[in-house]
C-alpha cells in the first residue's frame, strides 16, 4: 500500500494537518491501493514560495543544461514503465496496454522537450535604419501552476511540466485527486533526474484549498489547467483578476461523420474504439456518430456486431479492451445520463447498465449504444465521459455538418469518406481543433499542437513547438550603436 506524500522544495512531507484520503481500485473497490496527503493552504503557499526562490537560478541555466535534466527524467521513466503503468491500471482503471502506451508517451514527451533546449527562441528582423540589431527573445514566465486531470495521469502532467521546465520556469503541480497515487510515483521518478530543489513541487489535496491557492497566489505567473468547464471558469476568473497568464483545456462532445461512401468496416471499428477505449474517459473520445441515411442500417449493424464482442474485464488483463470507469461517482453520473437518454426517447440498442456477478464490486459499465438520438437532446449535447455512443442520422453531408457543429464544444472531429470533395468540405466547415480524416477522434502525436475551439479551450495550444507560446513571454529588442 502506498503512502503518498507532498513534494516541496526537494523534500517529501507528510502534511501538517495529518489528513489522508484513501484510493481504491475501481476494478475492485474492496482493494485499497494507497493513501495520499491532503495539503493545507500553507503548504501550497510553501510550494509556491519554493518555486519562486528556485526560478531565478533555473532560468539562468542554458537550455542545453535544462535539457540534460529532462533527458535523465526520460530515462528514469523508461526504466519504470511497467511499474508506473501498473499503478495507472489500479488507480484509475485504464487497461494495461493503454497504460503502457501512455507512459511511453510520457517518455517521448520528455525527450522531445529536452531537445527543445537547443532550439532557437527568437527571430531577427531588418531594422529600418540599416544599422541597429532588431530581434526577439523569449523568456520564462516564472512560476507555473499545473493543475492536471485523472484520465491521463502521466501524459498530461508531463506535457505541461516538461515544456514549462525546458523554457526556464519553475512548477507547482496539483494532480487530480483520483490520480494522486500515480502522481506520487511519477514525482518519485522525476526526482531521480536531479532537478534543483524547488524547481518542481507536487501538492495533493482538495481543489477548494490547494487549487484555489495556486490560481489566486500573486507569485504564480501562469496557470495551465485541464479539467471541467466549471473549474476552468474559476481558473480564468482568478487569473484575469490579477493579470496572470492562463491556459485551459476542457470538455468535448466529439462527432464522427460516416459518409455514404465510407469504408463501413473501418469506420465501425475505429468509431467503436474511439468511443469505448479507456471506458470513454478521453476528452477526445467519440460520443456522437452522425451517419448518412443511406448507410445507417448497414453501419449500425456492423457497430452492434463489434460492440457485442467487447468483454468487460480487469484492466490488468493483457487483452483488456474495456475496464472500469474511475470511481463510483463517475459510474453513477454515467448511469444517470443513460437513464435520462431513455426518458428523452432515445432507443437503447446495447448495454446501459452496470454488470452483475464477479465485476459488480467494481465501477464497470457495459458498452452502451443509442440510436434515434435527437441532436438537441441532453444525450447529444452534454459530455458524459463514459462508454456511451449516440447514433444520429443525417440526410446528407450538409446536415451532418450542421449537427456536428451544433454543440458548445469543439475539441476533435472525424469523417470517414473516400471522396476528396467531401474531405475538403469537412475540413473547411468543421469547428474543431483536432481533425481526423478516416481516423478516430481520439489521439494526437506528442510533437503536434493540441487544443480545441469554442468552449473546449482558451484557444491556446499544448504540446509540440506550440507550447512555447504559453510558457514564455516574447520580448522585442533593438540595439543601436553610436557608429554612423
Amino acid at each position: 500500500m502506498f503512502h503518498a506524500k507532498l513534494y516541496i522544495n526537494g523534500e517529501w512531507l507528510d502534511g501538517a494537518s495529518g489528513e489522508k484520503q484513501n484510493r481504491s481500485n475501481p476494478a475492485n473497490l474492496y482493494e485499497t491501493i494507497g493513501e495520499y496527503t491532503l495539503a493545507t493552504k500553507e503548504e501550497a503557499e510553501l510550494a509556491i514560495t519554493a518555486a519562486k526562490a528556485a526560478s531565478k537560478a533555473w532560468r539562468s541555466l542554458s537550455g542545453t543544461s535544462r535539457g540534460e535534466v529532462l533527458f535523465r527524467a526520460a530515462q528514469q521513466l523508461e526504466n519504470e514503465i511497467a511499474d508506473i503503468a501498473n499503478i495507472v491500471c489500479r488507480e484509475m482503471g485504464k487497461p494495461v496496454g493503454e497504460a503502457i502506451a501512455e507512459v511511453k508517451r510520457g517518455v517521448a514527451l520528455l525527450r522531445y522537450y529536452a531537445g527543445e533546449g537547443m532550439r532557437a527562441l527568437g527571430e531577427t528582423y531588418p531594422a529600418s535604419d540599416g544599422k541597429s540589431l532588431l530581434y526577439t527573445n523569449r523568456v520564462p514566465l516564472g512560476v507555473i501552476g499545473a493543475i492536471t486531470p485523472w484520465n491521463f495521469p502521466v501524459a498530461i502532467p508531463i506535457w505541461k511540466i516538461a515544456p514549462a521546465l525546458i523554457y526556464g520556469n519553475a512548477v507547482v503541480w496539483k494532480p487530480a485527486d483520483p490520480a494522486s497515487i500515480t502522481a506520487f510515483r511519477l514525482m518519485q521518478v522525476l526526482e531521480k533526474a536531479g532537478f534543483p530543489k524547488g524547481v518542481i513541487n507536487m501538492v495533493t489535496g482538495k481543489g477548494s484549498i490547494v487549487g484555489q491557492t495556486i490560481i489566486s497566489h500573486p507569485l504564480v505567473d501562469g496557470i495551465t489547467f485541464t479539467g471541467s468547464n466549471e473549474v476552468g471558469k474559476l481558473v480564468a476568473r482568478a487569473a484575469v483578476e490579477r493579470g496572470a497568464k492562463y491556459q485551459l483545456e476542457m470538455g468535448g462532445k466529439n462527432p464522427t461523420i460516416v459518409a455514404a461512401d465510407a469504408d463501413l468496416e473501418k469506420a465501425s471499428a475505429l468509431t467503436l474504439s474511439a468511443a469505448m477505449r479507456s471506458a470513454g474517459q478521453k476528452c477526445t473520445a467519440t460520443s456522437r456518430v452522425i451517419v448518412e441515411q443511406s448507410v445507417l442500417e448497414s453501419f449500425t449493424a456492423l457497430l452492434l456486431q463489434k460492440a457485442k464482442e467487447i468483454r468487460l474485464s480487469d484492466p490488468l488483463e493483457p487483452d483488456c479492451y474495456l475496464g472500469p470507469v474511475v470511481n463510483e461517482n463517475q459510474q453513477r453520473s454515467i448511469l444517470a445520463a443513460i437513464e435520462q437518454g431513455v426518458r428523452d426517447g432515445a432507443r437503447l440498442l446495447i448495454g446501459g447498465k452496470a454488470p452483475e456477478g464477479s465485476l459488480s464490486n467494481g465501477c464497470f459499465i457495459e458498452p452502451t449504444i443509442f440510436d434515434r438520438v435527437h441532436p438537441r437532446s441532453e444525450l447529444a449535447q452534454h459530455e458524459i465521459f463514459g462508454p456511451v455512443l449516440s447514433i444520429i442520422p443525417a440526410d446528407d453531408l450538409e446536415q451532418a455538418l450542421e449537427i456536428a457543429n451544433d454543440v458548445e464544444f469543439g475539441l476533435s472531429a472525424s469523417i470517414f469518406t473516400k471522396d476528396i470533395d467531401r474531405m475538403f468540405t469537412f475540413l473547411n466547415r468543421i469547428e474543431a481543433g483536432l481533425i481526423k480524416i478516416n481516423g478516430e477522434t481520439a489521439g494526437v502525436e506528442p510533437h503536434a499542437p493540441f487544443g480545441g475551439m469554442k468552449r473546449s479551450s482558451s484557444h491556446s495550444r499544448e504540446q509540440g513547438r506550440a507550447a512555447i507560446e504559453f510558457f514564455t513571454a516574447l520580448q522585442t529588442i533593438s540595439i543601436s550603436t553610436s557608429r554612423q
